[in-house]
């Protein structure tokens, strides 16, 4: 199932960014993407939601913010409860860009770095953010545009929690290292092939010893579980977007064998590949 292209642009209507309050009988499964940031408030009803490779369920209050180019959807079945809604914010980079360049800002900056994975806020310590989410789509003018960075400084403060793994979406990549970026984009090129620790250490010149070393204190992550998360967003990505066999995923994504791969991704995504396709396709 590959996600779908949302023109956001086309909803501008002469505005500087899109919000609005949507209204409709239930979510509808529409996995897509869109080269905008996007601020989404589910007013009220609850489903599943989908960011990238995770996969949760969501109730009224649910407030999550994406990042550019994330795959997504949120998704309900039909009741007879009545209608499901959510306000929807969404700005493009060349927007926010023009904020971004001065020090003020500094801290919505990493907010939005931070977004590429998505970001959950709980609920019950955003209820200033949420009320002030509520009024943005009917407001206009400059106060239109001076409340959106004010949400945003909001969540800025506020401790969330990402949701997508850093390697199913286009990572931007932020390590400012020459070494540890020399060696993830080799990792991230090779995912599919076998990767040995002394190539890798080869590659910046360090023992192997010196290199574990490094990568840990870098990415807080040993150099074997790296390559396993690489591996398992790039078996999620298939999982979504093909109908490839489970088998062909776990070799095509670089995993040794089936059995592994199933114990890799179980322990990584908490539920097993299968579990992960069926759930998708609910």
């Amino acid at each position: 199932m590959k996600a779908a292209y949302e023109n956001v642009e086309s909803k501008k209507e002469g505005a500087s960014f899109v919000a609005y309050h949507s209204v409709v009988p239930y979510f509808e499964f529409k996995w897509h993407y869109h080269p905008e940031y996007e601020l989404t408030l589910i007013t009220q009803g609850d489903g599943r939601r989908l960011v990238g490779d995770s996969y949760e369920n969501f109730e009224a209050g649910d407030l999550v913010l994406l990042g550019s180019g994330l795959p997504h959807t949120w998704s309900s079945e039909p009741t007879a409860k009545g209608t499901t809604s959510a306000v929807v914010i969404q700005f493009s980079e060349e927007f926010i860009n023009s904020f971004l360049q001065h020090p003020e800002f500094e801290a919505i900056k990493r907010l939005l770095d931070a977004s590429h994975t998505g970001i959950y806020f709980p609920s019950q310590k955003s209820e200033a953010i949420i009320r002030k989410i509520k009024k943005l789509p009917e407001q206009a003018g400059i106060s239109r545009i001076t409340s959106l960075l004010d949400i945003l400084q909001l969540l800025s403060t506020k401790v969330g929690k990402p949701l997508s793994s850093e390697f199913f979406a286009s990572a931007k990549g932020k390590e400012n290292e020459e070494r540890i970026n020399k060696v993830c984009g080799y990792i991230q090129k090779h995912s599919a092939e076998s990767i040995s620790l002394d190539k890798a250490a080869g590659l910046v010149g360090l023992t192997n010893s010196a290199f574990c070393k490094f990568f840990k204190r870098v990415t807080g992550k040993t150099f074997s579980d790296y390559v396993n998360d690489i591996r398992t967003g790039n078996a999620c990505r298939m999982l979504t977007e093909s109908d490839k066999t489970i088998n062909e995923i776990a070799f095509a994504s670089g995993f040794e064998s089936l059995t592994y791969f199933n114990r890799v991704f179980l322990k990584k995504k908490k539920m097993t590949p299968r579990g992960f396709r069926m759930s998708i396709k609910r």
